[in-house]
């Protein structure tokens, strides 16, 4: 995984619940990086998935609920450091389609070894998006936060439904529903 996921992170959970928090959770890993990540850098996924659990267990806030948050976090990292994403698309519903052929595209060009989910459009009108998403990892939550991120930015708002395909979150369903304002 990426360094950027966790320096982002690491970063997030400052600003939310202090330094003191950051040492802790790093503390508590156990992390072959010892906690010292680059964005450039790669790193294991399970030292994310330990971070996330004692990051739960310290806020007692539910995992899937702390990758809510981050999605919204990271897309704000997104649309800072890569307007150039954002300038191409009218509505929030053209660009969660492009996803899987446009913007993933562009994120291998800066990070080609990146290991990105996939988003496979299975329907896609004016209002209505179905997507299933794909990854080993089971972040879902976070695209849940990236979705609901894009939604606001083009100040409109949408109804997602998550149906989970394989119960282990590995593949799961967004049936987004744009709200006509």
């Amino acid at each position: 995984m990426k360094g950027i996921v966790f320096t982002e992170f690491l970063e997030m959970v400052e600003e939310k619940y202090g330094l003191e928090m950051v040492d802790d959770i790093i503390q508590n890993s156990n992390l072959p990086s010892k906690g010292a990540y680059t964005a450039v850098g790669t790193y294991k996924f399970s030292e994310m998935l330990e971070l996330f659990q004692n990051l739960s267990l310290k806020t007692e806030i539910s995992t899937d609920d702390l990758l809510l948050v981050y999605g919204t976090h990271f897309f704000d990292l997104l649309e800072r450091n890569y307007p150039e994403f954002f300038l191409v698309y009218q509505d929030p519903v053209t660009m969660l389609s492009s996803i899987e052929n446009h913007i993933h595209v562009e994120v291998l060009k800066i990070y080609p070894d990146a290991e990105l989910p996939t988003f496979e459009v299975v329907e896609s009108t004016q209002n209505v998006l179905i997507m299933v998403y794909k990854s080993s990892r089971a972040m879902h939550h976070f695209g849940l936060g990236l979705i609901n991120k894009t939604f606001e930015y083009f100040n409109s708002s949408a109804t997602v439904v998550l149906e989970k395909i394989k119960q282990d979150g590995t593949e799961v369903k967004f049936i987004i529903t744009k709200i006509n304002e």
